[in-house]
């Protein structure tokens, strides 16, 4: 293997694509809340370092205990845990352990505590909370596991104000309704694979046609709750994002609760995340606005 080949080996491990859009949600809540201006440049770049580590060490960690299932799943076979080209090692681990440490010494020391303890919660629900306690357990381990988005969301607020006010609060809640439907967009479209690796994810225990429904009247809810900010001082921009995203989301959902198949369900999953994009470039675009 070149060695350009082992740092993307490497970098795959911690699903940075992910830690990017947890970070960026995490620099949201930081903009949503009226002065934060009063957060140094040095502040917010640690804030949202610290959020993207802690999310790449939870990534790992999830890769790491699910080495095993991963393998008997096409799209995760070749994962590097799962595939062996890493070790499962006692140093792996440490590695990973010690990313998070670093992630939340850094936001206590140049944050504060309350903003560190948010981007500690955050990586603890998706790797101890979601990946060991309940994706083998529920289908509704995703629901619980949603709260690591919403704890970024937190952690950017507290940056600003560690007492969080209605409109960090409504965004960690917009946050939290979003991952559901996300996440089960894409479980319908490899709900044979989920079922193979014997994972209960909802498509699974319910069937596609009903997790289709669900995930519509699930978006029906997030779109309504994404407005609700509106009601404490978000701005147009926002506003624009949560009409036209949440708009387009419902689209998508509506045709998958119409015809539950893998093509309907990847176009809902792309629809939420040009969701959430139109909802964090509103609130960054009023930031800078006001």
């Amino acid at each position: 293997m070149t060695q350009g080949g082992r740092w993307r080996l490497v970098a795959s491990v911690f699903k940075l694509r992910i830690g990017l859009l947890i970070m960026l949600t995490a620099v949201a809540g930081l903009a949503i809340v009226p002065g934060g201006a009063s957060v140094t440049a040095l502040q917010a770049l640690v804030l949202a370092l610290s959020v993207f580590v802690a999310s790449a060490s939870a990534g790992a960690f999830n890769q790491f205990v699910e080495a095993d299932s991963d393998r008997l799943m096409p799209r995760t076979r070749a994962r590097a845990f799962a595939s062996g080209a890493l070790p499962r090692s006692a140093g792996w681990l440490s590695i990973i352990v010690g990313l998070l440490v670093v992630a939340v010494a850094a936001a206590a020391w140049w944050v504060n505590a309350v903003a560190a303890t948010f981007v500690l919660l955050g990586a603890l629900t998706y790797a101890v909370v979601y990946t060991l306690g309940l994706k083998r357990r529920t289908a509704w381990n995703i629901v619980v596991g949603g709260l690591a988005g919403s704890f970024a969301v937190l952690a950017g607020a507290a940056a600003v104000n560690p007492q969080l006010g209605p409109q960090a609060l409504l965004l960690a809640l917009v946050l939290f309704l979003w991952t559901p439907p996300h996440f089960w967009s894409l479980a319908i479209a490899n709900e044979a694979q989920y079922a193979a690796a014997g994972v209960p994810m909802l498509p699974v225990v319910v069937g596609p046609a009903r997790a289709a429904r669900i995930v519509h009247a699930n978006t029906v809810a997030l779109v309504v709750a994404s407005l609700l900010p509106l009601a404490f001082g978000a701005g147009w921009a926002y506003g624009a994002g949560a009409v036209i995203g949440g708009a387009y989301f419902l689209r998508k959902t509506h045709a998958l609760a119409r015809a539950p198949q893998r093509s309907t369900a990847m176009a809902s999953f792309f629809a939420s995340m040009l969701q959430l994009s139109a909802l964090i470039a509103g609130v960054l675009i009023d930031a800078a606005l006001r």
